[in-house]
């Protein structure tokens, strides 16, 4: 079966925080949100017009997932505060933190000469299935997933990154998400509390349909973004299913697996995911190093595969040039064996 729990893992238990140590940390982090301020004094120096056109492109997915995030966290905050007031509040902080990543970029993208732009046919795709999605537990895990593939494109993307403004930009929403993703397990361990035994096994096929979605789409954004951020297709899309892979293995609770067949496509196992030294991004301790955004040390993410040395290098996704319609095609191909 597809969508049939995996086997079991031996991991150790994840570490857990209650709703009120969340609403404790999002208050503190609202207090000082504003304080914070782009650099844009200066003009980008581009080093073409195609390299502009893709930042724009770039910065306006980007824009769109802030967007997303805030409208679902605040919509989500009413309905779920009727039953849980400190997660209400949580998510409505949660949202306001997205509304101020939206007001960033909105700036930023008036800086390098861009604007807010209609959605291209994949993201406009992927955000009208989101929008669509009534229950709390499958908006959380969507949202959830979204964050992830965001951070890690950031991250990615901060190792090419040579402009000062370009760097910030995307500092600011590369150590936001490292609270963020961990802050939408909390919601979605919440949520499951309240679920009927049978919403796992719809969790696990939105899961698995969604993680083989996401690796696609990375083919799709380099047709846009590639003349900026410099990630080939199959560096992102290898970099989408370690970390969406990785979501999971760690928390051995939530009952989620990544599929085999497409961590396998990239080099990666279920195994080796959940036997890594790494610490999850989605861990309490992940969230906890985040708190206090001017103490956090934000590193690209090749920095991060170079750290660990000989060992795993042969995790670290090839820079190879590839066909990405082709790569995408035998993504979906695996998926549906």
């Amino acid at each position: 079966m597809l969508f049939a729990a995996p086997s079991p893992i031996s991991r150790k238990p994840p570490v857990q925080r209650p709703t009120s140590w969340w609403l404790s940390m999002l208050r503190r982090r609202a207090e000082r949100m504003y304080d914070e301020e782009l650099d844009l004094s200066r003009p980008i120096p581009w080093e073409s017009e195609a390299e502009r056109q893709a930042a724009i492109a770039f910065f306006n997915a980007a824009f769109r997932a802030e967007e997303s995030g805030l409208m679902q966290a605040h919509a989500l905050a009413d309905e779920v505060g009727r039953w849980d007031p400190e997660l209400g509040e949580c998510l409505r902080l949660y949202g306001d933190e997205e509304g101020w990543h939206r007001e960033l970029l909105t700036k930023f993208l008036a800086h390098i000469g861009g604007e807010v732009r209609p959605m291209g046919r994949v993201t406009g795709t992927f955000y009208r299935l989101y929008g669509r999605a009534k229950r709390v537990e499958t908006i959380v895990l969507t949202n959830l997933m979204f964050e992830t593939i965001g951070s890690t494109t950031y991250r990615l993307a901060l190792r090419e990154a040579r402009y000062p403004a370009v760097r910030q930009m995307l500092t600011i929403l590369t150590r936001d998400e490292s609270f963020h993703v961990p802050l939408n397990v909390h919601f979605l361990r919440e949520a499951l509390k309240r679920s009927p035994p049978s919403m796992r096994v719809r969790l696990r096929a939105i899961y698995t349909t969604l993680f083989a979605a996401l690796l696609g789409s990375a083919a799709a954004s380099r047709r846009r973004a590639l003349a900026f951020d410099r990630i080939p297709f199959r560096a992102l899309a290898g970099a989408y299913a370690e970390h969406l892979g990785r979501l999971f293995v760690h928390e051995s609770d939530l009952d989620f697996a990544p599929p085999e067949l497409l961590l396998r496509l990239f080099g990666h196992s279920r195994r080796a995911l959940a036997a890594s030294d790494d610490p999850s991004a989605v861990s309490v301790l992940s969230a906890e190093a985040a708190v206090d955004r001017e103490r956090v040390v934000v590193t690209a993410l090749d920095d991060a595969w170079r750290a660990r040395g000989p060992r795993d290098a042969r995790h670290a996704p090839s820079s190879a040039p590839l066909d990405p319609e082709r790569e995408m095609a035998a993504v979906h191909r695996q998926a549906l064996r």
